[in-house]
């Protein structure tokens, strides 16, 4: 079939005669294609804002912390205080060699922070160099705690994003300066921009990271341990070996290996799947509801081609007199649908995607954009694809029924 410039205003004029239908039909098409991209894009943006929140965090992941026992065991009554120490540490590293990573952690809430006349609240956080694999550091400024911090017991630390900027308001960077906490001074190594909500024992931004061994000896703490963060190996689930850490935790206190509050153990893992099972389950209602809606404006624009077909009926009798044969028939029949389908479509696409962009500024803080409210490229191609498929079956009906008419009895018609 040539598709000529003739034809193409031949096209034109008629959706033109028919522009109330046209723009009714059209609107639909628009419609469900622009519910459909603003729903994916904004699903995409939304999903990303609540994975902001988790941001560095290992997904892997499980803290193991201690609280009373709430069974009797071995002679000990329920209700026992206990602590872990931090030959725990050790006994899960050997006797659980499915764990990648095993760092314990000290903290100290309340304490405050002062560098010259500056002063701010922070939380003390004594870790061990390896626990950058559970909470992933965004450093600005400097690095992180390391090997040789922990073997020389060094008064440096690593500041939050909000505890620079109080005790820095001046900005640049701090490191080598010293800060104040609680009557012992820090040279500052690093600055961490984590912005992440989830965060063990406080915010990053507003927490002042030390040496374990440091915090140890600063507060008196001794040989206790406040927590435990783990990581498991690649492949191993953290819920497989669950069990096992509580077993080696719980012999080594004289605690029951059932008791679960005694030895809790905080499983990340499920909490970012029960996250993935709710966007899965929200991406399939979107499709629903957008590919439904595109092909309720695809039955409208058929329906519109069947009324224009019957209205035109002594046309295509006349044209049929003359000459034009079945496929050309079919042909405008259908290039009609297709037209008016892929600019509403099109046209449907781009106003979404300009609703995304605006969502997406309104999102970004000093420079950096918390979300990305856009659809992928395949995506929109995907929804192009669609288009040109719903105008051809959108057309199709209305042009089998324009070539079964005949000429003599189009022409008949009033």
């Amino acid at each position: 079939m040539r598709f000529d410039i003739d034809r193409f205003r031949e096209i034109i004029d008629t959706l033109t005669r028919n522009k109330t239908r046209s723009f009714l039909t059209g609107f639909g098409v628009f419609w469900g294609v622009f519910m459909l991209v603003a729903l994916l894009g904004g699903g995409q943006g939304l999903k990303e804002l609540l994975q902001s929140n988790f941001e560095g965090f290992a997904t892997n992941s499980a803290i193991i912390f201690a609280q009373p026992t709430t069974k009797p065991y071995a002679g000990f009554r329920k209700e026992r205080q206990w602590n872990m120490v931090y030959n725990d540490v050790e006994r899960l590293k050997r006797q659980v060699p499915e764990l990648e990573t095993v760092s314990p952690m000290l903290s100290h809430w309340g304490g405050n922070a002062t560098h010259g006349d500056k002063k701010t609240e922070c939380t003390m956080k004594g870790v061990m160099p390896d626990y950058r694999n559970v909470e992933a550091p965004l450093l600005f400024y400097g690095r992180f705690i390391n090997d040789m911090d922990i073997q020389n017991n060094r008064k440096v630390c690593v500041i939050g994003k909000r505890v620079y900027k109080e005790l820095f308001p001046g900005g640049g960077d701090p490191c080598g300066q010293r800060i104040c906490v609680d009557n012992i001074y820090y040279d500052v190594v690093g600055v961490d921009y984590s912005a992440g909500n989830m965060s063990i024992n406080g915010r990053s931004e507003t927490s002042v990271v030390v040496p374990f061994t440091m915090m140890q000896k600063a507060y008196a703490l001794g040989d206790n341990v406040h927590l435990m963060c783990v990581t498991a190996k690649p492949g191993i689930t953290m819920s497989s070996i669950t069990q096992k850490m509580r077993s080696v935790i719980a012999k080594a206190h004289q605690i029951d290996p059932t008791d679960e509050k005694a030895v809790t153990v905080f499983n990340t893992e499920v909490m970012f799947g029960m996250l993935d099972n709710l966007f899965s389950g929200v991406n399939f209602l979107i499709l629903l509801v957008g590919i439904g809606t595109l092909l309720a404006g695809a039955i409208g624009v058929s329906n519109i081609m069947m009324v224009t077909v019957r209205e035109r009926t002594i046309e295509i009798g006349i044209r049929r007199a003359i000459g034009a044969t079945p496929k050309n028939i079919l042909g405008q029949i259908i290039t009609e649908s297709v037209i008016l389908t892929a600019v509403a479509g099109m046209s449907g696409i781009l106003f979404a995607v300009m609703i995304l962009e605006m969502l997406e500024l309104g999102n970004t803080t000093d420079g950096i954009v918390a979300a990305h409210f856009q659809v992928q490229f395949w995506t929109a191609v995907g929804a192009t694809i669609l288009l040109a498929v719903l105008g051809v079956l959108a057309g199709l009906a209305p042009a089998v029924r324009a070539m079964s008419i005949k000429p003599v009895d189009a022409m008949r018609d009033e």
